[in-house]
């Protein structure tokens, strides 16, 4: 019950960060590569002094860096870059399409190979997730935004992967936030164009990077190690169903039956690849 309520909590961090990107984005406070920049700020510095705090040490010359923060930079920038050409819906479904993939692929390439009903689990929780963020009009794909936001996948896949073999969930976020910053704020500072943020902006930022996302991300890898690799995989597809039900909530958002029934296929394939049932 508590690794359910931990990971259920992690969901819920990472599904607050896409509603404290919409209300920057939408309201026009900031847009993708700004809002990133600031996130990554906030969290390296929120994370940092937590860890120096308690007398830790940062592991920042460790060989996990290299894939921990490499991987974080990938998903950061290409996931920033994609939204500004691409869908969100389309975008949100490339996203998980691509961090399923490629975490079952990875486990079946080191021995653990997927059960059928894992399988199964996920196939169904990933089609309750496409008719929730199907596009009503017509489909226009931007190849550029589709292969940045496919990066930003395997980034995001590689990343959780990564988190198993963190012995300190805490200090190698950190870390990974402050090794990360120069690569992604270079790389999205280049693309970004003028910086006209606002301080509605960065606040939304700073809560999304030293709380939602610094904190969320520490708890990934707290919960990760207690986590098969397609579990970790398949139980992300809650999260933009999360983010819209939050809409409902926070934003005076609809819920139309439409939302209701994808949820529901959502959670019962997660159901289905996640519980263990016990023979009678």
């Amino acid at each position: 019950m508590r690794l359910f309520l931990l990971t259920a909590l992690t969901m819920c961090a990472f599904a607050a960060n896409s509603i404290l990107n919409r209300l920057a984005i939408d309201s026009g406070a900031s847009d993708p590569a700004e809002f990133a920049v600031v996130r990554v700020l906030a969290g390296a510095v929120v994370l940092a002094a937590l860890v120096w705090t308690r007398a830790g040490r940062l592991p920042l010359r460790n060989r996990r860096r290299i894939a921990g923060a490499g991987a974080l930079s990938l998903y950061m920038i290409g996931f920033s870059l994609a939204y500004l050409t691409l869908d969100a819906g389309l975008g949100a479904l490339i996203l998980f399409g691509v961090v399923q993939i490629t975490m079952f692929a990875v486990t079946s390439m080191t021995g653990s190979i997927p059960t059928a009903r894992q399988i199964a689990g996920a196939a169904i929780a990933l089609a309750g997730l496409t008719y929730v963020l199907w596009p009503s009009d017509a489909i226009q794909v931007d190849l550029v935004g589709a292969v940045l936001m496919t990066a930003a996948g395997i980034g995001w896949a590689i990343y959780s992967l990564v988190g198993r073999s963190e012995p300190d969930a805490l200090a190698g976020t950190a870390a990974n936030f402050i090794v990360a910053l120069p690569v992604t704020a270079l790389a999205l500072l280049i693309n970004g164009g003028d910086w006209q943020m606002n301080a509605s902006g960065y606040l939304l930022a700073a809560i999304s990077g030293g709380v939602t996302s610094g904190m969320g991300y520490a708890l990934w890898y707290r919960v990760l190690p207690q986590l098969a690799p397609t579990t970790a995989a398949v139980v992300q597809l809650s999260v933009p169903i999360i983010a819209i039900l939050g809409g409902v909530l926070l934003l005076s958002e609809t819920a139309s039956l439409r939302l209701v029934m994808g949820a529901a296929l959502v959670l019962g394939g997660i159901a289905l690849a996640v519980l263990r049932l016990k023979p009678r």
